[in-house]
C-alpha cells in the first residue's frame, strides 16, 4: 500500500440550489449539494473574465442533515473533503463514471441577516429551536464510515 497518495479537496462557493436530502439503505442520511466556484481566466484579448465550475457534493449523517436544514440556494459554504470516483452501467448498457466531492467537514460562511429569512437563516428552518437557533456560522464534522453508505 502507499502512503504517498493526497486526495484532499478544499472548495469555498455558493449553493446553486436547496441541499437534497435522502435516506439510504443502511438507514443513515446523505444530502446532496452542487457548489459553484468562481475562477478568473484570461481571454485571448488580454481581458480577464470569470468561469464558473460546478461540483457535486455529498455530506452524510448528521452533518448533512444540519446542512439541509440551514442552507439554502444562493448561501455562501465551505467543504473540506475528498474526491471520490464511481462507476456504472446504465440499464440500456452504457458505461458511465462521475467524481464527487465527499466532504468531511463543512462550514456555513453567511452570517445573520447576509442571505436567507430574516434571522438569517433559510425561511425553512425552524426558529423555535434554541439550540440550534445561534448557530449562524457552524462548523460541522462528518465520522468515519461512510464509504460503507456508499451505494453505486
Amino acid at each position: 500500500m502507499s502512503y504517498s497518495n493526497i486526495n484532499r479537496v478544499v472548495l469555498i462557493g455558493r449553493l446553486t440550489s436547496d441541499p437534497e436530502l435522502r435516506a439510504l439503505p443502511s438507514g443513515s442520511t446523505v444530502c446532496g449539494l452542487r457548489v459553484a466556484c468562481n475562477g478568473i481566466r484570461k481571454s485571448p484579448d488580454g481581458e480577464y473574465t470569470e468561469k464558473p465550475n460546478f461540483f457535486n457534493v455529498s455530506v452524510f449523517g448528521p452533518a448533512g442533515e444540519s446542512v439541509h436544514r440551514y442552507m439554502s440556494r444562493g448561501r455562501r459554504i465551505a467543504v473540506d473533503g475528498r474526491l471520490n470516483w464511481s462507476e456504472w452501467e446504465t440499464p440500456e448498457g452504457g458505461k458511465r463514471q462521475a467524481v464527487e466531492i465527499v466532504a468531511e467537514s463543512v462550514q456555513f460562511l453567511d452570517g445573520r441577516g447576509e442571505h436567507g429569512g430574516p434571522d438569517g437563516f433559510p425561511d425553512h428552518a425552524d426558529s423555535t429551536d434554541s439550540a440550534e437557533n445561534g448557530a449562524d456560522r457552524e462548523l460541522v464534522g462528518v465520522g468515519s464510515g461512510i464509504e460503507d453508505d456508499l451505494v453505486f
